[in-house]
């Protein structure tokens, strides 16, 4: 303590006083006891992993907005004052000389209060300070809640990695290499689609176990290559990228990169940053279709007809992928789903009605024009998604009960079997069923309560509004419940073969049997359009296919067929029939004749040694076909056809 005066110093312990020399008092001070209260002095301190970021560059918003980045990836807006404050807190400075050090870059006068009061109620709740008293610099920080964001980040790369990555591919982004590449696409396109055929290779590949299983992995390795396109091109634009890592997309793996330093950077670098990923798509369609002429293997060009449906997916606007933040940037919004509520209450008359335009107002008219549009596009879709997956539960939860018991089953039976490659293909199939629909069970769910939770609020304090809103919903569902239970909703669609047999082993490839028509007199018979000729009858002139040129799943022989014209399956090792259409029939050993047989006819398969037969006469002819016409040729997809 320092006393001033003409008095002698008195020893006074005040408490400890701030500052080199402590407080200047006078005697009279002292000895009447009316020292000045001296405070602790605040000195704030940023919370641990804080990134300031600088201005939001190219915002959509009529007030310039600053970015910062907690440690825990949650990024805040904070406005110019805010984040002066922030950028002069480093952990040394008191609340007085922050107010010096913003006053002067402020351009207006901040006192010591004033900087007290920002960081204790603004700063402090968003998680950018550490509350006073706290000794560790990691806070819990409240986060947006979002409903189609990424959860459960794991780092691959770290930011050194993924710098070193970002620098290597940079040169990709170049102009004339960007030009040279999306001319070679072009070309390469049009030569799949339109010459070569760009189903063929997904066929041949789905008929190959080991080759989806490549394929699977070359898909994988696109999406690594997406990130990378992500990271370099941030990196050519000026900004410094993060690191690479994975998470979970509702309930379905996806990959990230940390570019939330391209903010700072300008408009065209966000959006060239947005696009680097599907860029890098192409590029890496490009290196597969090389690979392709100089090996002659399709499954690379299989590769190639995936990533355009890669590409077509990150493109979408409706979720947080790539096509989300391309929208958002143009638009200057860095939320968009955050828009949604302001923009709709918006048109709400009233005292929220008037809030909620007044917030939309701090838009630039170019930005709320965009983002108008995507939530007046957005919302009804959403809603009436939902709307026809409520309509068509019943049929959904039974096609995939039924699905997941025959994948399940097919692929313990395949892994019991020995078959191990067409086990491991077999799980691939089961998680393409479990993925989405656990993806749709966490959607709904998350939904659900967010409504729940909105209803409640919106109700609180006003229970006649409750009641009605409880007796609105109970009806919706009563009325759903009926039309669920009454079979008004469509029903399960009806079992058909596999498109991938592959995929689903053990899963059986026969079209279901043509239902049987009762005819008065008891008999099972099938219908006219479902019977072919009679091949057997001698005066129908048609010529019998063999087995060979049937469909899957139909038999040797027609129900209702006579046992003396029964027609006799042909071997799997006989040549392929041409089918009646072409004037001739097949060269195996079972073939059947035209018109009346001349030989011993062979016997239906099972039924024992064949008796030789001998040619009917007049008095046994066999009741002709009702009509005269040749048989229909067998379809083309079916085995057999030429």
């Amino acid at each position: 303590m320092t006393v001033l005066g003409d008095g002698p110093p008195t020893l006074y312990d005040p408490g400890p006083v701030p500052g080199p020399g402590g407080w200047p008092v006078t005697y009279e001070q002292v000895a009447t006891g009316s020292l000045p209260v001296v405070e602790q002095r605040l000195v704030p301190r940023l919370s641990a992993g804080l990134r300031l970021h600088g201005e939001y560059q190219g915002s959509g918003f009529t007030e310039p907005k600053y970015i910062a980045r907690r440690g825990d990836g949650q990024v805040v807006q904070l406005s110019r004052l805010l984040y002066l404050v922030a950028s002069s807190v480093d952990g040394e400075r008191d609340t007085e000389s922050i107010a010096h050090r913003v006053s002067a870059r402020f351009g207006r006068e901040v006192s010591g209060e004033n900087i007290r009061f920002l960081v204790e109620k603004k700063l402090e709740p968003l998680g950018v300070t550490v509350p006073e008293g706290q000794e560790s610099d990691e806070v819990d920080a409240p986060r947006s809640d979002l409903l189609l964001a990424l959860k459960g980040h794991r780092v691959i790369f770290d930011e050194r990695r993924t710098a070193r990555i970002a620098r290597l591919f940079a040169w990709l982004h170049r102009p004339v290499v960007v030009t040279s590449v999306l001319l070679a696409a072009v070309a390469m396109d049009v030569w799949l689609f339109g010459f070569f055929g760009a189903i063929e290779p997904v066929l041949e590949v789905l008929d190959q176990p080991v080759l989806i299983l490549i394929v699977f992995a070359l898909t994988v390795a696109s999406l690594v290559f997406h990130e990378f396109g992500h990271a370099s091109a941030c990196r050519y634009g000026g900004a410094r990228p993060g690191c690479i890592g994975c998470g979970i997309f509702l309930i379905w793996p996806s990959m990230y990169t940390d570019v939330t330093d391209v903010y700072r950077i300008g408009r065209g670098g966000r959006i060239r940053t947005d696009l680097g990923g599907v860029y890098f798509n192409v590029v890496f369609m490009l290196g597969m279709a090389g690979l392709y002429f100089a090996t002659g293997e399709p499954f690379f060009l299989a590769a190639v007809y995936l990533g355009h449906f890669e590409i077509l997916e990150q493109l979408m606007p409706a979720v947080r992928l790539d096509g989300y933040y391309i929208l958002g940037d143009l638009a200057g919004v860095p939320d968009l789903y955050g828009k949604i509520k302001p923009i709709l209450l918006g048109l709400v008359p009233g005292r929220k009605g008037r809030a909620a335009r007044k917030e939309v107002a701090g838009l630039k008219k170019s930005a709320r024009t965009i983002v108008a549009t995507w939530v007046l596009t957005m919302v009804p879709l959403i809603i009436g998604e939902m709307g026809y997956a409520l309509w068509n539960l019943p049929r959904i939860i039974a096609t995939m009960t039924r699905s997941m018991v025959e994948q399940f089953s097919g692929t313990g039976a395949a892994f019991a079997d020995g078959q191990v490659v067409e086990g491991l293909v077999g799980v691939l199939g089961c998680l393409m069923l479990l993925i989405p629909m656990g993806g749709v069970v966490y959607l709904s769910v998350k939904i659900g309560g967010r409504l729940l939770r909105a209803a409640k609020r919106s109700t609180a304090g006003r229970p006649r509004l409750r009641v009605a809103l409880c007796a609105v919903v109970l009806a919706g569902l009563a009325g759903l419940s009926y039309a669920w239970t009454s079979g008004l909703t469509p029903q399960p669609l009806p079992k058909k073969p596999p498109i991938a047999p592959i995929l689903q082993p053990g899963v059986s490839t026969e079209e279901p049997q043509p239902r049987q028509a009762t005819t008065p007199d008891g008999d099972s018979s099938t219908s006219d359009e479902d019977t072919p000729d009679d091949p057997a009858d001698p005066g129908s002139g048609a010529v019998a296919p063999t087995a060979a040129g049937r469909s899957p799943g139909s038999d040797a022989s027609s129900p209702g067929t006579s046992s003396g014209a029964s027609v006799s399956s042909a071997p799997a090792s006989s040549a392929t029939a041409r089918g009646p259409a072409g004037g001739d029939s097949s060269r195996g050993p079972a073939s059947p004749t035209q018109g009346t047989s001349a030989g011993p006819e062979p016997s239906s398969p099972g039924t024992g040694p064949s008796a030789p037969a001998t040619p009917p006469t007049p008095s046994e002819s066999i009741p002709a076909s009702p009509t005269e016409t040749a048989s229909p040729p067998p379809a083309s997809g079916s085995p057999g056809a030429s």
